[in-house]
């Protein structure tokens, strides 16, 4: 029986590998850090323990700059962590929902996002037209640089999520 008294999702991790040991664990992580990990390097500890208790792959948090995870990819292998990262991809359809989504999670906007927001914000449908194309264009970067796992957050709507793979259909 599983214990109901987690303080860390390794210590869940574990108990269900030891439970049962034929099941595939995945396990969220955090390219910006967790909010509430005191630094980066920390954050990445977690995901270590995460890992060495039985995680078999980590998915992403959302990001609107590849770079930042890009470097975070380097800082992860660097510590050892080898098992395939999965990019989390949020196509953003709604101004207000990034503002509140971002103060919650700490998550960084470029400039360029930030700009396709103010221009588009007031006009649902532009914003989804450009959240769906700023969402595509990130992917396209990120299989073009080898990442080989996107999940799409698609926020149950499944028209945003279908948009990004028409778009990508040749590329996929």
């Amino acid at each position: 029986m599983l214990s109901p008294d987690y303080r860390y999702a390794s210590q869940l991790i574990r108990e269900i590998k030891e439970y049962a040991p034929e099941l595939c664990i995945g396990a969220a992580c955090y390219p910006e850090g967790h909010v509430e990990s005191a630094n980066k390097a920390a954050d990445i500890g977690f995901l270590k323990e995460k890992v060495d208790a039985g995680c078999e792959f980590v998915t992403t948090q959302m990001f609107f700059d590849n770079n930042i995870l890009y470097n975070y990819m380097y800082r992860i292998r660097e510590r050892g962590v080898t098992v395939p990262v999965v990019a989390g991809i949020m196509p953003v359809t709604n101004a207000k929902q990034i503002t509140r989504i971002c103060k919650l999670s700490g998550t960084y906007l470029p400039a360029r996002f930030k700009a396709i927001v103010d221009r588009f914000g007031d006009n649902p449908a532009a914003m989804q037209q450009a959240g769906i194309a700023y969402a595509t264009e990130q992917i396209i970067d990120l299989i073009a640089n080898g990442i080989n796992g996107i999940h799409v957050y698609s926020m149950n709507k499944p028209e945003v999520a279908r948009a990004i793979k028409e778009s990508l259909s040749e590329i996929l």
